[in-house]
């Protein structure tokens, strides 16, 4: 896992809609997500497929990653989708209704003609999967699986809970899956917010995503990049915090010293470990934003 890759966006993308993809090429999301399943019809989904692969080919993304969303194995479209998305070579593959680790290796047998360095990327979005997290994350040693996306939507139509702005019901199963995904260095991603309007309660759910410890988080809409990519960035207080903490460590009165007192606060290596990261994440956000201008 690259720990410094920005990733506090990611936007579904319709793969049937040419303009849409277009339109990704210029956005300021971190991840675009080439979508052939939720956001395509039945009968437009070979015409997508063979779009998303065309818009892979092409290129043009810049520092974007381009991941697409195939349908599932059990599909009419899932085993031509994979075979496909494997040879067009995107960052990586995200594949839906993941229940169990069964169902990774079967993922990974799948897209095994892909280069290596074409990542497997799942959805969590069944009650099935809740109950196998730490068995899916370990899955990562010995397949391609590299990032987790939450699918909240199926979650809570499977489980018949109310959506609601606080996510009450989500927030044991948000946080289960962090820990997993941390457990076994995966990437982390927070699903969508479906109020599109409704830009106050989506800057709530995103700061709420950050403290639960997502790198990011999934959207629907572009309109949501700003509040998103701010909610998932260092703030100015982290860092000022976050070089503070590097500086106290590299002193030479610390040298070999694991507890450290900065600001009044007790801070370990593991503190330490976190401000590196944090400040390698800034970097790379800080020369995304150059490069783009």
């Amino acid at each position: 896992m690259e720990i410094a890759r920005p990733r506090r966006s990611a936007l579904y993308v319709p793969a049937s809609s040419a303009r849409a993809i277009e339109k990704a090429r210029s956005l300021s999301a971190d991840v675009i997500i080439l979508d052939l399943e939720d956001a395509v019809s039945p009968e437009a989904k070979p015409s997508a497929r063979n779009a998303a692969i065309a818009a892979v080919k092409r290129g043009g993304f810049g520092h974007r990653e381009v991941v697409i969303r195939t349908n599932g194995l059990d599909t009419p479209w899932g085993s031509e989708d994979l075979a496909a998305a494997a040879q067009a070579s995107p960052d990586a593959i995200l594949v839906p209704k993941v229940s169990n680790a069964c169902d990774i290796a079967r993922y990974d047998v799948a897209t095994s003609a892909a280069p290596r360095k074409t990542r497997l990327w799942s959805m969590i979005e069944t009650a099935s999967a809740v109950f196998h997290l730490w068995d899916i994350a370990a899955s990562a040693k010995t397949t391609r699986l590299s990032a987790w996306v939450m699918g909240v939507n199926d979650l809570a139509g499977e489980m018949r809970t109310n959506e609601t702005p606080a996510r009450d019901a989500m927030l044991p199963i948000l946080t289960l899956a962090v820990a997993a995904a941390r457990a076994h260095q995966l990437v982390v991603l927070d699903g969508v917010h479906n109020d599109i309007e409704n830009l106050e309660t989506l800057a709530q759910v995103c700061r709420q995503g950050a403290d639960l410890g997502f790198d990011g988080k999934t959207l629907i809409h572009p309109k949501h990049l700003e509040i998103c990519n701010a909610a998932f960035s260092p703030s100015s207080d982290e860092l000022a915090w976050s070089n503070n903490v590097i500086d106290a460590f590299a002193a030479p009165e610390s040298v070999g010293k694991g507890v450290l007192r900065v600001e009044g606060k007790m801070v370990e290596r593991l503190h330490l470990a976190q401000a590196m990261r944090l400040v390698a994440i800034d970097r790379s956000i800080r020369y995304i934003n150059y490069a783009s201008n």
